[in-house]
């Protein structure tokens, strides 16, 4: 049985471009449920969850700038 490749090479662009791909696509399909009105299909909702739950793993995985010295204040 074959294996994922754990060494994927992609570059911050190309991570880049897929995250707007799939901001795209759920946007598209949010507008179309949204013009459907409350007849939504499953389908539809499961690829929303399923785009969503990605996205958030892309989140996860970006490391934001932290200064080195001093106190760091988030906001």
């Amino acid at each position: 049985m074959p294996q994922y490749n754990d060494m994927i090479e992609l570059s911050v662009e190309d991570m880049d471009l897929i995250e707007t791909a799939l901001r795209g696509s759920a946007a598209s399909l949010s507008q179309a449920a949204l013009e459907d009105g409350k007849d939504g299909s499953a389908d539809r909702e499961n690829t929303l969850r399923r785009i969503h739950d990605l996205l958030g793993k892309l989140h996860d995985q970006k490391v934001f700038y932290r200064p080195k010295g001093g106190v760091y204040l988030g906001g």
